[in-house]
């Protein structure tokens, strides 16, 4: 597996990068499953959808996202020279935009009046409800109890867009459980539903199709490195729960040899404090939501529960594409704990004048390993991949503060 010609060419015909991803689904959603694979390789060949995908990227997300040269952070960590891209300028505040407007385009290209989707940090929910509305169409949001109590700018914000929120109670009430009642729900409503779901995670073809929309990070950070430096960066790192903007950061680079990738699991209260979402480093192979990859799992299989401060990080599993570049050694997976994100979410904010979401502040920690011990001529890019209004309360709480 070691010689493969290229790292892009997956999945196989049946969803699968090496043993991972796949398609295991109740009967009754197959043909759901197999509609939405038709009618995105459709859609893939169509001229006239990428059309107006481009149109509403620029004209209604913002598109394409700057990317900033982060020159006093850069000079406070005095080493590499580090680069936001900043996809936490989108309309709505993260790059989960870009996903969700390729699926309910896709939706209404196959007649569906009704999407749902699931939401961690909201930030997906958000995009979900936001496009809903811009297409005029219903839409049901799944969220676990503890995220709606932490994330309440979020909710009230879906609210505001016309969506219904769901609250799920089952487990943890977090974005487990939320994905649990979501696909549950679509078993119910298969006639008019569409599944939104917001990570490069699930059955067979959403982990590639949440990819490719995804991808666009990536593809500007291409033309925008070039232009701004004439070569490609050195080094990309991202915050990963599912793994949605870290993919689509790094899929358009994935056979470039010079370019070293990181991505950053949520180590939490420590690895070996077992309160984690890491799941490439804690888990091991296993099943859920469709997909196989690695899971957090105790000694029967059971599915454990996972801990972040960042909700959007907050998941047992991974995307099977990540687990299957961590086994072919082509990605670095790192993890950063809750107080490192915290004080990395500090620095950014006093030093750049920018507060980043709790999720990609996991990312900017790691930068703050790196950086200092890399040459100052080393390009470095770090996806802002969503911003930090919505954290407020909880990075409150953790410092000790009232608001």
């Amino acid at each position: 597996m070691s010689n493969v010609n290229t790292y892009r060419a997956g999945p196989d015909e049946r969803g699968h990068f090496g043993p991972y991803g796949g398609r295991y689904v109740a009967e009754t959603l197959m043909p759901l499953i197999l509609e939405v694979e038709a009618a995105y390789k459709a859609a893939k060949a169509d001229p006239a959808f990428q059309a107006e995908m481009d149109y509403y990227l620029a004209h209604y997300v913002g598109r394409p996202s700057p990317l900033y040269y982060a020159q006093r952070l850069t000079e406070h960590l005095g080493g590499a020279k580090v680069y936001f891209k900043r996809d936490e300028l989108n309309h709505t505040g993260a790059h989960k935009i870009n996903n969700c407007l390729g699926q309910v385009m896709l939706a209404r290209r196959m007649g569906k009046k009704r999407i749902i989707a699931e939401t961690g940090a909201g930030q997906h929910g958000v995009a979900t409800a936001t496009v809903a509305a811009l297409f005029g169409m219903k839409c049901q949001v799944y969220m676990g109890a503890t995220d709606i109590e932490r994330q309440k700018p979020n909710v009230f914000r879906m609210r505001l867009l016309g969506a219904e929120v769901i609250p799920v109670t089952s487990g943890a009430g977090t974005l487990k459980d939320s994905m649990n009642d979501a696909l549950r729900a679509w078993v119910a409503q298969v006639e008019d539903t569409f599944y939104c779901i917001g990570t490069v995670a699930g059955p067979h073809p959403y982990p590639a199709m949440v990819r490719d929309f995804q991808s666009v990070i990536g593809e500007e950070v291409r033309e925008q490195m070039m232009a701004a430096e004439g070569r490609l960066p050195d080094t990309l790192v991202a915050c990963i729960g599912g793994g949605s903007n870290a993919m689509g950061l790094f899929y358009p680079f994935l056979d470039d040899a010079s370019v070293a990738m990181t991505a950053v699991e949520a180590a939490g209260h420590g690895i070996e404090s077992g309160q984690h979402a890491a799941s490439l480093a804690g888990g091991r192979l296993g099943v859920l939501h469709g997909n196989a990859t690695y899971l957090l799992q105790d000694a029967d299989g059971q599915i454990q529960e996972a801990h972040s401060i960042s909700a959007g990080l907050d998941y047992p599993g991974i995307g099977p594409e990540h687990s299957w570049l961590h086994d072919m050694k082509r990605v670095t997976y790192v993890s950063a704990t809750d107080d490192e994100a915290l004080e990395a979410f500090k620095l950014c904010a006093r030093l750049e004048g920018i507060l980043p979401a709790l999720e990609p502040s996991h990312a900017l920690a790691q930068v703050t390993r790196m950086a200092p011990g890399l040459p100052k001529d080393h390009l470095l890019v770090m996806n802002m991949c969503g911003r930090g209004d919505k954290d407020v309360f909880t990075v409150a709480a953790a410092l000790g503060m009232d608001i």
